[in-house]
């Protein structure tokens, strides 16, 4: 099979439909919830880090002073951190001429030793700004806030910033997307297991419902259970009556069959019986018996009655090959037989035995020395091949071969019947059957196709 048959008979399923939307829930939502948490969270401590170096800004500002339009900031201030140096926590205060150029007119004790930035950027006055640098080449966070103090009449601006090492930062959000997607995981694990196990307990009466349909199929069993739920007992109880109704027919028939058979060999023995019948009128009446008997023995298992039934070619066929092996001693022929254990024939044994026995009976009766059987098969079709080493079937009697009356001359028995039976035994199942030179034994070889419907 294609790739593309076989993904569209998985996708055809409904079992695996289930179980592919599962795991889509499961494997798409619950990962797409993570990054939205993680998102969530990082925008959280982005806030909350925010508001924090807002405090900062605040807490530096209330002990700043102008002084003869000088900012004068303590040394040391009430957040220890800041007097710590190379804390990862700094404050700077700057401010700004009329041309641009930027002075730093205090840092606490902890930037000591810090190369600063190049530039600081300097929000309007009541205005702060929160943003991301560089700062001996390790990303921090910064929050920049401009004030104006008023001294002499004349405004004093300056801005203070609060620098912030962004490892800590950074270390809060790793700690929460280890925890987040470790658990996560889990309730992933958790999740695909309760998912599968929920789904096989739901499609436990589907797949006990196939099961009997191949019960059924194969002959096993006559009935479907009516143990199903709601959605199922419908079609199990349509099921029952139809085969109840399809087995009802198939004996009312062979009753009538019977019938039949009886009435017609009565008037036969009748014809038979009489004295001043013909020799070869009697062998005719023998003749057209034995046709009636055989013809009506074969309508009893018609093949349209028997869709459900599965037969195993091997033990049909090891019994035909022993049965021949003792019929076909004199003289000695080698009967082998290579079968495939899976190969099943949908349909009624006697027909398999028909098909079978006939060819292989030709095939015996044409042979020098050697017939060989090979039968393969999977859940798909069925290939019977039947060889032998006799002198094979001529080209003009090869599409012949199959008419009623018609016989081989490698076939010096037989009133030219058999195969035109087989041809339409294999019709009624809607196989195919040919004859062509066996490739290796050089006879004639007989092959048979039957495709199942699955």
């Amino acid at each position: 099979m294609s790739k593309r048959a076989i993904v569209w008979q998985v996708l055809n399923s409904l079992k695996a439909r289930l179980v592919i939307s599962a795991l889509l829930f499961i494997l798409v939502l619950l990962p797409l919830i993570g990054v939205a948490l993680n998102d969530a969270f990082t925008e959280q401590v982005k806030s909350a880090t925010k508001n924090e170096l807002s405090a900062y800004v605040y807490s530096i500002l209330a002990v700043t002073e102008v002084e003869n339009k000088q900012i004068s900031i303590p040394e040391l201030v009430l957040e220890n951190r800041f007097n710590l140096i190379q804390s990862g926590l700094y404050a700077i205060a700057t401010t700004e001429d009329a041309s641009g150029k930027q002075t730093i007119v205090w840092h606490s004790q902890s930037f000591m030793g810090m190369m600063p930035p190049p530039h600081f950027t300097i929000p309007a006055t009541g205005q702060s700004a929160f943003e991301q640098i560089e700062l001996a080449e390790q990303p921090h966070l910064i929050y920049s806030f401009s004030v104006s103090f008023a001294s002499q009449n004349q405004n004093v601006p300056v801005t203070i910033h609060i620098i912030k090492d962004e490892r800590e930062f950074q270390q809060q959000i790793d700690q929460f997307n280890q925890q987040l997607w470790t658990w996560l995981l889990i309730l992933m694990f958790v999740m695909l297991v309760f998912q599968l196990s929920w789904l096989v307990w739901t499609l436990q009466p589907l797949a006990r419902f196939t099961q009997e349909l191949h019960s059924v199929e194969q002959g096993k069993s006559m009935q479907l259970s009516s143990q199903y739920p709601t959605e199922l007992q419908a079609v199990a109880r349509q099921l029952n009556i139809l085969l109840n109704t399809e087995q009802t027919q198939r004996k009312r028939y062979r009753n009538a069959l019977a019938d039949l058979a009886h009435s017609l060999k009565t008037p036969l023995a009748v014809i038979k019986s009489q004295a001043d019948l013909s020799e070869a009128s009697s062998e005719q009446v023998s003749v057209i018996s034995r046709i009636i008997g055989h013809q009506l023995k074969r309508a009893q298992t018609a093949a349209a009655a028997s869709w459900h039934l599965g037969i195993r070619v091997d033990d049909v066929a090891a019994k035909l090959l022993r049965t021949l092996a003792k019929i076909y001693r004199e003289p000695q022929i080698n009967l082998s037989g290579e079968m495939a254990d899976e190969a099943v024939f949908k349909g009624d044994e006697a027909d398999l035995t028909e098909i079978l026995g006939n060819v292989l009976d030709n095939a015996c009766k044409a042979a020098k020395s050697t017939v060989k059987l090979t039968v393969t098969g999977d859940a798909y079709q069925l290939l019977i091949c039947i060889e032998d080493d006799g002198p094979g079937i001529s080209e003009a009697l090869q599409n012949q071969i199959f008419e009623r009356g018609i016989r081989a001359d490698s076939y010096h028995q037989g009133n030219g019947i058999g195969l035109a039976i087989v041809r339409d035994l294999v019709d009624s199942y809607n196989g195919r059957i040919s004859v062509s030179r066996s490739e290796t034994l050089g006879g004639a070889k007989f092959s048979i196709s039957f495709v199942h419907s699955i």
